[in-house]
């Protein structure tokens, strides 16, 4: 159920970004999420879907670019990276390993559309 506070976030800050400039209409949003963040794509954009109803970022696009997660081994110095469960370093077989990347969620850049006839 984290999901749907995380999108509110997304959706307040990309209204605001695009209200601030001016927009007509927010396209996209870029979202990085990293593989241990336990956010899941599908349910942000199902509660997308359902909360940017009739607001400027009805019918935007969220593009999610997932990254896996990378270790540092305390006891080797290997650093490594992991898709899936959670392994050993495979060098030295230790569990004693450091998280370098993998547990972002991070908005990226927001698309927007502006007026074209913009006055000055």
């Amino acid at each position: 159920m984290h999901e749907l506070a995380v999108t509110e976030s997304l959706l307040n800050t990309a209204s605001e970004y695009a209200i601030k400039n001016n927009a007509q209409k927010v396209i996209s949003l870029n979202i990085t999420i990293g593989d241990l963040s336990n956010i899941i794509g599908d349910s942000v954009q199902f509660y997308w879907d359902m909360i940017s109803e009739e607001t400027i970022c009805e019918n935007s696009l969220l593009v999610f670019k997932r990254i896996p997660a990378k270790f540092l081994c305390q006891a080797c110095g290997n650093d490594f990276e992991i898709q899936g469960e959670l392994l050993p370093c495979p060098k030295c077989s230790s569990m004693d390993l450091k998280t370098i990347r993998g547990d972002e969620f991070l908005l990226e850049s927001i698309e927007i559309e502006k007026d074209l006839e913009e006055k000055e």
